[in-house]
C-alpha cells in the first residue's frame, strides 16, 4: 500500500566546530585524525537507536539517510548539517537499489511479522510486503541487493518457533524463500547479509552450530547452503553486526562476545571458510556497536560502546593484519555538546570523510534533558573519490557513479577505456555506459583537474583482455596455478626449438619471472596442481617419441622430482583433477597417429596409477575441465586431419563416460577451462586453411547446451596453455596459424 508522503520538514543547525585531541595511548597516523559535530538532532528527528540493525547510505544527492526513532522515519542529512525525515515508512536499516529507492524492513513483534518497505528519494513510500509464515518473520535489518538485482534478507524467527530464514524479495514486492534454518546450521540471524567477491551470500548467527555459539555462513542467490564456521566461544560467539568485503577479496567482522575476555573477536573469513582471529577486543572496552567500513586508507573503521549515556563510546581502527588502535572517546556526560553514546555504524562518505550519529548529546532541552543525539564526521585525512552502484555488467550497461564536483565536463573512463555515453545527475550522481574495448578494471571521473578513483574494479563479462606478454613466446606448452602464480611450462618458441623453461606469470602484480627449469625440454604436456604440488604429464622432446614421464614440482625446495611413469607414454593428454586424483586422458602415441581414447587416473599421494574406462572416442588435445563432480572432455582430433567436437562426461565414482551435447566448432588445440560450473573452449585448430580459430563459446553441463554467442578471442591461437585464475581464463601464447611461429600475447577472457 501507498503511505501518504509526509511534509518534509527541514533543519539547518549551524555546524559545532569540535576538534579533539586522540586519546587512548594509541598511535596516530601522520595525517591526523579530526572529530568534529556536524549538527544537532531536533527531537522530531532523534534519538537514532539500535545501532546492531542499522544501515547508513549515501544517496544519488549526496545525502546521508538512515532510519530515526520518530516513527521509524527515513532521515537524510546533508554534510553541513540539514535534516530532514524525508518519510515514514517504518525500518530497522536502509539500504540504496540499483534504481534509486531505499529499501526498509521492520519487525513487528506485537503481530509476529515483518514488512519490506520501498521509499523514493522524493518520500513516497510503498509497503512491497509482509515476511510472515514459512518465508520468515522478524527480519530486524534492511535486506541487501545482489548483482542479479534481488534484495536478500534475514529473518530471526518463524511463527513455528524455528530458527529463522533468509529470504528474498523484488523491488515490485514477490517474496520468495531462500534457507529455512535449523539448530545444527545456524540459529536466529539478525545481522545484514553481504555479497562476497564471489557473488554468493555471506552471513551469521547468534547462535545454533556446533556449539550453540553461532555459525558463519555462506548461501549462494539459489538457495544452496553452506555452514563455513561454527563459533567456539574461545574464537568469538554472537555474531549481531554484518559482515563486510574488503578490498582484499576476504570478509571481515566481529562477534559480540567470546575470546580471551569474553568480550568478542575480530575475525577474518576468506570465500573458503578459513577463519582467522584478527584481534581480541580486552575488557577494558565495551563490546563492539557496529559492523566494520573498510575506508580508501585500507584500515577497517568501527565503534564501540552500547549506545547508552552510561558509558562514552570508541571510535577505532583495526587494519587487516589485526593492527587494533582507539582513535576518539566520546562524551560520557548525558547533556555533553560533542555527542554522546554512538548509534549507527560509521560511514564513508564520497568527499573521504566518515560520518555517523549518537543516540544523546546536542541540545540538552530536548530528549527529556539527555539531547537527542548529535551528527558527526572524522576526518581521516582521506581525499574524495567514486564509488560504483554495480561493480560488474557487460558493454553497453548502465553503471552509477557516486562522487564530488561532477559536471558536463565530466570525463568517465573503465580502466582508461573512455565512456562516449555520461549523463549527468547532479554534481554527486551520474550514469556512464560501459564502452566497447573496456576491461576489468578502476573507473575514473576526470573533471578539470580532479580526477576521482573508484574504490572498487568494474568486472567487464564477456570480455578480453591483455597483460604483459610472455618472455619468451611458446606454443604447445602446457600450464598451471601454484600459489597464485601461473607456471607455463616448457613448449617450443618461435624458432621451433622445444624447451626446458618455466615462466611464472603473476596475475596481481602483472609480471614475469623464472623458475626452475624442467629436467628435460618438453612440449604438448598436460599440468595439474594437487595438494600444492605441480605435476607435468608426459609430452615429447620433439625428436624422439612421447615419454610417459612425470615430473613434480614443489614451490618450497624449487626442485623437480621424477615420479612414476604413465603407464602409457602419450602427448596432447588433458589432465583434470577430481578429489585429489589427477586423470589424464587422451592424446596420441606420436607421429602424428595413434590417436587414442586412453584414461589413467593419478593418486599422489601413494604414487600409483590405475587405468580407467577409456573415453568413447579418441580426443588428441580436447578441451575440458570439472563442473561439479562430472570431468568433461570435448573436442580433439580423432586422427590426422580428422577434427570432432564430440563431448563426453566422466563419473568417477562410477568409471564410466556418458556423450553430451557435440560442440558446434569441432576444433582441437583450443584454450579451455572451467569458471563458475561452465567449460568455456576458446580457438584452436578446425581444419582449415590452417588459420586458428577465434569462435569462443561455453558449454553448460546442467543444461546440456552449448552457448555459441560469446565475444571472440582478439587473435585467434591454438595450442595455446590454458589455466584458470580468479574467475577468468588466460590463454598463453599459441599459434596465430598451423604453419607460422609461437606467439607471445596473454589474452584473459572474463566470462
Amino acid at each position: 500500500m501507498n503511505c501518504n508522503r509526509q511534509q518534509v520538514k527541514r533543519f539547518h543547525i549551524a555546524a559545532l566546530i569540535a576538534l579533539f585531541i586522540l586519546a587512548g595511548g594509541a598511535a596516530v597516523s601522520a595525517s591526523a585524525q579530526t572529530f568534529s559535530v556536524v549538527g544537532i538532532l531536533p527531537s522530531t528527528i532523534g534519538p537514532i537507536t539500535n545501532p546492531a540493525a542499522q544501515q547508513v547510505v549515501q544517496g544519488r544527492n549526496g545525502e546521508i539517510y538512515t532510519i530515526s526513532t520518530n516513527q521509524g522515519g527515513l532521515l537524510s542529512a546533508t554534510t553541513s548539517g540539514t535534516f530532514a525525515e524525508v518519510a515514514q515508512p517504518f525500518g530497522n536499516g536502509v539500504t540504496l537499489g540499483t534504481d534509486g529507492n531505499f529499501y526498509t524492513a521492520q519487525y513487528f513483534d506485537r503481530i509476529g511479522c515483518g514488512e519490506v518497505w520501498k521509499t523514493t528519494p522524493l518520500g513516497t513510500a510503498t509497503e512491497l510486503n509482509t515476511i510472515c509464515g514459512t518465508d520468515g518473520n522478524g527480519p530486524t535489518v534492511a535486506p541487501i541487493q545482489a548483482p542479479n538485482g534481488l534484495f536478500y534478507g534475514p529473518s530471526s524467527e518463524i511463527p513455528s518457533g524455528g530458527a529463522g530464514t533468509i529470504y528474498s524479495i523484488t523491488s515490485s514486492g514477490s517474496v520468495g524463500l531462500v534457507h529455512t534454518f535449523v539448530a545444527a546450521d545456524g540459529n536466529n540471524p539478525v545481522a545484514p547479509l553481504v555479497v562476497g567477491s564471489d557473488g554468493n551470500l555471506y552471513g551469521g548467527t547468534r547462535s545454533g552450530g556446533t556449539n550453540n555459539d553461532g555459525v558463519l555462513f555462506k548461501v549462494t542467490p539459489g538457495g544452496t547452503y553452506t555452514v563455513l564456521h561454527n563459533f567456539a566461544g574461545s574464537d568469538g560467539a554472537d555474531l549481531e553486526h554484518g559482515l563486510f568485503l574488503a578490498s582484499d577479496g576476504n570478509l571481515y567482522g566481529l562477534t559480540q562476545v567470546g575470546g580471551t575476555d569474553n568480550n568478542g573477536v575480530f575475525f577474518k573469513l576468506t570465500n573458503s571458510g578459513t577463519y582467522t582471529v584478527l584481534y581480541n577486543l580486552p575488557s577494558t572496552y565495551s563490546p563492539a556497536n557496529s559492523s566494520l567500513v573498510q575506508a580508501t586508507d585500507g584500515n577497517l573503521y568501527g565503534l564501540l560502546g552500547q549506545g547508552n549515556s552510561s558509558e562514552p563510546g570508541w571510535i577505532y581502527s583495526l587494519t587487516t593484519g589485526g593492527t587494533f588502535t582507539i582513535l576518539h572517546e566520546f562524551c560520557q556526560e548525558t547533556n555533553c555538546a560533542d555527542g554522546v553514546a554512538p548509534s549507527t555504524p560509521l560511514m564513508q562518505h564520497t568527499n573521504g570523510n566518515l560520518y555517523g550519529f549518537t543516540v544523546h548529546g546536542g541540545d540538552t532541552s530536548v530528549c527529556q534533558g539527555d539531547g537527542c543525539g548529535v551528527f558527526y564526521s572524522f576526518d581521516i585525512g582521506a581525499g574524495a573519490f567514486a564509488s560504483l552502484e554495480s561493480t560488474s555488467g557487460k558493454v553497453g550497461s548502465k553503471v552509477g557513479i557516486f562522487g564530488q564536483g561532477f559536471s558536463h565536463s565530466s570525463v568517465v573512463k573503465f580502466n582508461g577505456v573512455q565512456a562516449t555515453t555520461v549523463t549527468l545527475s547532479g554534481t554527486t550522481y551520474l550514469t556512464a555506459i560501459v564502452p566497447t574495448g573496456a576491461t576489468d578494471g578502476k573507473v575514473t571521473v576526470i573533471t578539470g583537474s580532479t580526477t576521482l578513483t573508484s574504490t572498487a574494479k568494474y568486472t567487464v563479462h564477456n570480455s578480453w583482455a591483455s597483460v604483459a606478454a610472455m618472455p619468451t613466446g611458446t606454443a604447445q606448452s602446457s600450464a598451471a596455478v601454484l600459489g597464485g602464480d601461473i607456471y607455463v611450462i616448457g613448449g617450443a618458441n618461435a624458432s621451433g626449438t622445444v624447451l626446458d623453461n618455466v615462466q611464472i606469470y603473476n596475475p596481481a602484480t602483472n609480471t614475469w619471472s623464472s623458475g626452475t627449469a624442467l629436467p628435460t625440454v618438453t612440449q604438448h604436456s598436460s599440468a595439474a596442481v594437487v595438494n600444492n604440488i605441480l605435476y607435468v604429464f608426459g609430452g615429447d622432446n620433439g625428436v624422439t617419441a612421447p615419454t610417459n614421464a612425470v615430473w613434480a614440482y614443489s614451490p618450497t625446495t624449487k626442485a623437480w622430482t621424477s615420479m612414476a611413469p604413465m603407464l602409457t607414454a602419450r602427448n596432447g593428454t588433458l589432465a583434470v583433477v577430481e578429489k585429489n586424483i589427477v586423470y589424464v586422458m587422451g592424446g596420441n602415441l606420436g607421429n602424428g597417429a595413434n590417436f587414442v581414447a586412453t584414461v589413467e587416473s593419478y593418486n599422489p599421494a601413494t604414487n600409483t596409477w590405475t587405468e580407467e574406462t577409456p573415453m568413447d572416442g579418441a580426443k588428441d588435445y580436447p578441451a575440458g575441465g570439472l563442473i561439479g563432480a562430472t570431468i568433461v572432455s570435448a573436442d580433439g582430433a580423432v586422427a590426422s586431419g580428422q577434427i570432432t567436437g564430440d563431448t563426453e562426461g566422466y563419473n568417477a565414482t562410477t568409471n564410466a563416460w556418458s556423450d553430451l551435447t557435440a560442440d558446434p566448432t569441432a576444433r582441437t588445440g583450443s584454450c579451455s577451462g572451467v569458471i563458475s560450473s561452465a567449460l568455456y573452449d576458446v580457438g584452436g585448430y578446425i581444419n582449415n586453411d590452417g588459420a586458428a580459430t577465434t569462435v569462443n563459446e561455453s558449454y553448460s553441463l546442467s543444461t546440456n547446451k552449448w552457448t555459441t554467442t560469446l565475444l571472440p578471442i582478439p587473435q585467434g591461437t591454438m595450442y595455446a596453455a590454458s589455466a584458470v585464475d580468479n574467475g577468468q581464463l588466460y590463454c598463453f601464447g599459441g599459434l596465430a596459424t598451423l604453419s607460422g611461429s609461437a606467439i607471445g600475447n596473454v589474452q584473459i577472457y572474463q566470462p
